[in-house]
């Protein structure tokens, strides 16, 4: 995927789409208002942002997600990786903790991660 970074308040709209859709267009703007304190006219503006971009699409005034959210996430974590830690998991994952402590069961989920991605082991 060409990397598809999203800003902080598309990134928030997207997720009221993402929570609720398929989303009637009008029921979008009601949510974004509640939600993010945008007017209508904001609502349309950043939704037709992200359909041009292909993030969401608006067929028949009903709003629903052409890229998961899974996948955004992805790219935004590797970006951060990328950009902050010079690729390094481990560098991101010592900062990251920064001194805390993690549980037992927190550490076994970590090592079943690690080894289910383990170099060979993964099959996507």
């Amino acid at each position: 995927m060409e990397h598809l970074r999203l800003a902080e308040g598309e990134y928030r709209f997207a997720r009221i789409v993402w929570e609720n859709e398929p989303l009637p267009s009008g029921k979008l703007v009601e949510l974004s208002q509640k939600e993010l304190g945008w007017k209508k006219s904001t609502t349309y503006t950043v939704l037709k942002k992200l359909v041009e971009r292909g993030v969401l699409r608006n067929e028949n005034a009903v709003v629903t997600a052409v890229i998961p959210q899974d996948e955004i996430l992805r790219e935004e974590s590797r970006a951060v990786v990328e950009r902050t830690f010079e690729g390094s998991l481990p560098s991101f994952l010592a900062h990251f903790m920064g001194g805390k402590t993690i549980s037992d069961d927190e550490a076994d989920a970590l090592k079943a991660i690690i080894d289910q991605y383990r170099e060979g082991n993964h099959h996507a």
